[in-house]
């Protein structure tokens, strides 16, 4: 049997230790200050990237609008952009490396956009594209503002039927999945259906929407509500299957009634489902109220507006439309990407 160790043994023992620690600490002093240097010098580097792109952006946007010779006459700015290009390259790889706050993640996402942006820019000025083919970002931020007053209310016409359709659509897809859940003849009914209800064209529904429910935003809620009610059905019975059956013979065990095991179990299991629907739906919805818009409108709505421009020869005011549906088609679905997160926080894709 082995004694204890006495308190004068444990303390040697102890100070022996924490002298080989401090001696190895001293021996090798960048073992514990490149924890903290090198992340230091990494994100330097990326800074110095960064200004150096923002430099040379700068530099090249004053040569591509300045009173000088155009692009194709200065090869200069070729080897200038294959430069930028390199740097621009470099600067993304050192922020995806970077272990940021969440907040600071979107230094990547936001200077890739606004590369890509650049390009346009150069290449539209720079080689005299017409404006009737391809306006440059300039164009169309200036057409944004000097037509926000025609712009504005297109907008508001076309979210009104966007958020409409898209809440019965669905609301109504959800309320079928259940009922089908329950009512196994339906289930095999409808899915089929659903199949061949997503291969509809969405020219095809809508003159027949605006026919029925007439030229206001009725008709394009309802075409929004056609095309996202589907998806929700398919998503949402595919999560009430996927629940664990040994989960569910635990609330057997439990006598627990088919309502019970829906709200507990079945359909908190199935929101990834659910949400990954609507997420789906953010976009399918804005899409069909916009092309819906061109078979049959008010004098208002950004369909109505892409159409009656481009007629005019207005691409610039047509780019400007569509940058204010793209913009809210993706806050639409940043907003319920970030109710996805609050909701399903315990599923293993957000666990660290």
């Amino acid at each position: 049997m082995t004694a204890a160790a006495s308190p004068k043994e444990s303390a040697t023992v102890s100070a022996n230790a924490n002298a080989t620690a401090n001696a190895t600490a001293n021996a090798n002093p960048t073992a514990n200050a490149g924890v903290s240097v090198r992340p230091t010098r990494f994100k330097l580097g990326a800074v110095a990237l960064f200004a150096a792109v923002m430099a040379l952006s700068a530099w090249i946007l004053l040569q591509v609008h300045g009173s000088g010779p155009r692009a194709q006459d200065m090869p200069i700015l070729w080897l200038a952009l294959a430069g930028w290009a390199v740097l621009v390259a470099l600067t993304l790889n050192r922020l995806a490396l970077l272990q940021q706050p969440k907040p600071l993640r979107l230094l990547a996402p936001g200077l890739l956009g606004s590369a890509l942006l650049f390009i346009w820019e150069v290449g539209v000025v720079g080689w005299d594209v017409p404006r009737v083919l391809l306006p440059a970002p300039h164009a169309v931020a200036q057409a944004l503002v000097t037509r926000w007053d025609v712009l504005w209310p297109d907008f508001k016409q076309t979210a009104i039927a966007v958020l409409a359709g898209y809440a019965i659509g669905c609301g109504a897809g959800l309320a079928a999945a259940l009922l089908c859940d329950r009512v196994d003849f339906l289930k095999r009914g409808l899915l089929p259906l659903a199949g061949l209800a997503g291969a509809v064209p969405i020219v095809g529904i809508a003159p027949i929407m605006v026919m029925w429910f007439g030229f206001d935003w009725h008709s394009k809620a309802a075409v929004a509500a056609v095309v996202t009610f589907f998806p929700m059905l398919v998503n949402t019975l595919a999560g009430l299957a996927a629940t664990d059956a040994m989960h569910r013979d635990l609330m057997r065990t439990y006598a627990a009634s088919h309502n019970a095991t829906l709200a507990k179990l079945r359909l908190p299991g199935a929101l990834p489902f659910i949400f990954n629907a609507l997420k789906i739906n953010s976009t399918l919805a804005l899409i069909s109220a916009i092309v819906a818009e061109f078979f049959g409108s008010p004098i208002y709505g950004l369909g109505f507006r892409i159409s009656a421009e481009v007629a005019r020869m207005n691409v610039d005011v047509v780019w400007a439309a569509i940058a204010m549906s793209a913009l809210a088609g993706s806050l639409f679905y940043g907003l319920i990407a970030l109710m996805e997160r609050g909701l399903t926080f315990w599923h293993p894709s957000y666990r660290q």
